[in-house]
């Protein structure tokens, strides 16, 4: 009999339960003709968001010129409009040739730490974090030291905190802003003091802003890099959430602040980037207009446009629970709900990944357990402010309904 067909060492400890069992359980009840409300996965085209017709029609007019392969780093209209957008925001310093595009940002996370990491070096990575940031770090063998953003304390992190898992081998800080899972957006004056850490003890900072444009109740997201002058800033973002248009697979990521150190580093990055040839060429024709056209994203966004009435229906939906609470988010498309202290006790042996697959079988709703972000609690869960508002008022009612048969259990 042959040997077991192992999975390789190195993806020990790597998780993506987003799209793990919980979702494949989903696809087998869709299977079974049951409709299930999938709230795990921010992707807008699932719930009729459209892709600005402006970007389709920049990606069709140019198709001919999208046929063969493009420079490993991007074609240039797509970088140049980035620089531009830098300049526009006040940041110093960014060329085209400091500028890579990606396979959505995933590709490029991925790319900088295989890049940047030696074995046992360590990254500082937000807990509730994007998982990817995560398993970036242990593939690339790595470890990554996660610093609280605690409930208590609206999800913000504590500058104090990080400082102290600073250490010899730290190599680089992440920052997620806004924030996914939790939706919040970090004040001016936290990041400022985070740019200092990272300058002090000369650590790249790693800066995910791929949701940069979806802010509520007249938040201010900042770009890291206006501030940062002392280190190397990488600063990523995409078309996927802002433009609606995941599919595209069209992300970038660019370097700002100190650099002339950095250009072994820079190199391996283009030496990645070559191997993979290039990233998708059709989607990178539309950077240059989503970028300069018309946001509409701020439609969206504002108290009256659709995203704005779907996060009011998701935070009137933890309000009226008897078990649950939310810190409100300001940024971002999801929401990070968890059992409060009287919640909890009602539900004293409550276990998010046992509760999140019981609302699937019961209930057909699927969330994320908040234990998937890389926290040590498991009375939280993530789900996505996507669904137009009666999906989000009626999946709070099955949510209430399956809490309640756990507390009568209880």
């Amino acid at each position: 009999m042959s040997q077991p067909l192992r999975r390789a060492h190195h993806l020990q400890g790597v998780r993506y339960e987003i799209r793990g069992p919980l979702a494949r359980r989903a696809h087998e009840l869709e299977r079974q003709g049951y409709e299930i409300l999938k709230l795990n996965i921010g992707n807008p085209a699932q719930f009729g968001f459209r892709t600005p017709e402006t970007m389709r029609l920049a990606i069709i007019e140019n198709l001919a010129q999208a046929e063969g392969y493009s420079h490993q780093k991007g074609i240039f209209p797509a970088r140049e409009a980035v620089v531009m957008e830098t300049q526009a925001r006040g940041i110093r310093g960014v060329t085209a040739d400091d500028v890579f595009m990606g396979n959505g940002v995933s590709e490029l996370i991925l790319m900088c730490m295989e890049a940047l990491l030696e074995r046992d070096d360590e990254v500082l990575v937000p807990a509730p974090d994007y998982p990817l940031w995560t398993a970036a770090v242990t593939l690339a063998g790595g470890r990554a030291v996660h610093y609280a953003c605690r409930p208590e304390n609206r999800f913000v992190p504590d500058p104090d905190e990080i400082a102290k898992l600073i250490g010899p081998r730290t190599r680089a800080l992440t920052l997620i802003n806004p924030n996914n899972p939790t939706g919040a957006v970090y004040p001016r004056e936290v990041l400022q003091r985070l740019v200092r850490l990272a300058e002090e003890h000369r650590i790249v900072l790693l800066s995910d802003e791929i949701y940069d444009r979806i802010l509520y109740d007249g938040a201010e997201h900042v770009p890291v890099a206006t501030m940062c002058e002392g280190t190397l800033c990488a600063t990523f973002g995409g078309l996927s959430k802002v433009y609606r248009a995941c599919g595209f697979r069209t992300g970038w990521v660019y370097f700002s602040g100190k650099k002339a150190h950095a250009t072994d580093y820079l190199e391996a990055l283009e030496l990645l980037a070559s191997l993979r040839l290039c990233a998708n060429v059709p989607g990178q024709f539309a950077v240059q207009t989503a970028l300069g056209g018309v946001q509409s994203i701020h439609e969206l966004t504002a108290e009256s446009g659709r995203l704005g009435r779907q996060r009011r229906a998701l935070i009137r939906g933890v309000e009226q629970s008897k078990y649950l609470e939310c810190v409100v988010p300001k940024g971002a498309l999801y929401a990070f709900p968890g059992v409060s202290a009287k919640g909890r006790a009602l539900l004293p042996e409550f276990d998010d990944a046992r509760f999140a697959m019981e609302l699937l079988e019961r209930e057909h709703v699927l969330v994320v357990p908040g234990s998937s972000f890389n926290v040590p609690y498991t009375n939280h869960f993530r789900l996505t402010l996507l669904p137009d508002e009666e999906t989000i008022s009626e999946v709070f009612v099955r949510i209430e309904r399956q809490l309640d048969r756990w507390a009568k259990v209880s």
